[in-house]
């Protein structure tokens, strides 16, 4: 069996090709990065236009990548929210064209639980139940991944996400955009100890974050401080991510002891990160917790973690769902 993925959710173009057993035929992800970077984030009409433009020969290159045609594919996945509406409905129409055309099902797949999904396609992936930390750019949530698309939602952001806040420091920093690298590379400068910042961890065994307080912290040193100064963009970029990373861990791995789970896993965009991987590897350690974590190509949105969901939950995928719309928010 060959299930193709397609996701348009943000500002990525990406179609993959994945095999029953939940192999990476290929993956193939065209970034607008460089587009956006000048305005500081993702403009929704240039995203959806973009997508337009690459959908595709995207996902030609992805068939051809994965040395298979359109007539050997047997099911379409595609992210159906939550996302930006007008890049969702880019790559939905697609997945419907091709269904249409060649009478093979499709599934509308919530991108939340691709990410949750991604950790599955790793040499030695957690056996359920186990914690999983969903961190980008518009979405910090805790799940307990209890089995294939039972996901119990324990904690989530209340304010800004962990990839938004990374993302608007860097913009007070003028470290260009997105946040999440520059910031990391700025932080790693820094050999000294690092400038604290607040921690926001809320009620008492709350699972809940907020971010919005540590980017204010970070805009007000900067204010008193007179503005970012190349000796101080460093300080400021490690005593952030300190701040960042501390909760997040702090949080992940207290759910796993409370839950009594031997693996936690961190997926989307921050997941990237080097310090946020290294600290829960070192906290859970301690904890005899493992943790998972997949490769830097799955932590950012592509369209191999959809097609995964499309393989594991291909009993729900309709014939050619030409009803099928997006959705902006749709929590899993």
């Amino acid at each position: 069996m060959l299930v193709l993925g397609i996701d348009t959710s943000c500002d990525d173009t990406s179609a993959a090709v994945v095999t029953n057993d939940l192999e990476i035929r290929s993956n193939v992800v065209s970034s607008q990065h460089e587009i956006h970077g000048k305005f500081g984030g993702v403009v929704p009409e240039l995203a959806s236009r973009r997508h337009l433009e690459n959908i595709i020969p995207v996902i030609d290159h992805a068939l051809a990548t994965a040395d298979v045609s359109i007539d050997e594919i047997d099911c379409i996945a595609v992210t159906r929210g939550p996302g930006l509406i007008g890049s969702l409905v880019v790559g939905i129409a697609a997945a419907k064209a091709i269904a249409e055309a060649r009478g093979i099902p499709i599934l509308g797949v919530n991108h939340i639980e691709g990410h949750i999904t991604s950790s599955l396609m790793t040499d030695d992936p957690p056996e359920f139940p186990f914690v999983c930390l969903v961190v980008s750019g518009g979405h910090t949530n805790l799940y307990l991944a209890e089995s294939p698309g039972t996901y119990r939602l324990m904690g989530q952001t209340r304010d800004d996400a962990a990839g938004e806040a990374f993302d608007k420091v860097a913009k007070l920093l003028s470290l260009g955009y997105p946040g999440g690298r520059p910031i990391e590379e700025a932080a790693r400068e820094d050999t000294g100890e690092a400038i604290f910042f607040p921690r926001a961890y809320l009620e008492k065994d709350s699972f809940d974050f907020s971010f919005s307080g540590v980017k204010t912290a970070v805009r007000n040193y900067l204010k008193k401080n007179n503005g970012s100064a190349d000796d101080e963009t460093s300080r400021v970029a490690h005593g952030f991510q300190e701040a960042v990373v501390e909760v997040l861990v702090e949080k992940t791995v207290r759910l796993a002891e409370d839950t009594s789970v031997d693996a936690v896993t961190i997926s989307g965009g921050v997941a990237a990160n080097g310090r946020l991987r290294g600290a829960m590897r070192e906290r859970a350690d301690y904890r005899s917790i493992r943790v998972v974590t997949p490769s830097i190509a799955l932590c950012t949105d592509n369209a191999a973690m959809i097609a995964a969901v499309g393989v594991l939950r291909r009993g729900e995928a309709k014939e050619h769902d030409l009803e099928m719309n997006a959705i902006s928010r749709w929590t899993v």
